[in-house]
């Protein structure tokens, strides 16, 4: 994969937040970090499926794949990154 020693996520400075982790845990399943209108988002691979460039993270038992894109200005994975469905607009936040 992937690896840039200028980029912070290759040189292991990104934290994840604990909230993060557990809501990893609880989909079972790996993530992806990647590029919204939003910003960045955490999306599961089942829906953004992970490229040959991106950064792995291990998260507990499962992996984060970490757009290249993203990876020169994440230095915190957190909980703002998870989407929501907001019923009342009908659409996918960010």
């Amino acid at each position: 994969m992937y690896s840039n020693p200028h980029d912070s996520a290759s040189r292991g400075e990104v934290t994840i937040a604990p909230e993060v982790i557990e809501y990893i845990n609880q989909r079972n399943g790996d993530f992806r970090i990647c590029t919204s209108c939003g910003g960045p988002v955490l999306l599961s691979t089942r829906i953004k499926p992970p490229k040959s460039s991106d950064i792995l993270m291990k998260a507990g038992n499962h992996t984060i794949y970490i757009s290249i894109h993203q990876a020169r200005f994440l230095h915190r994975i957190s909980s703002e990154m998870i989407p929501f469905f907001d019923t009342e607009e009908d659409h996918m936040c960010y």
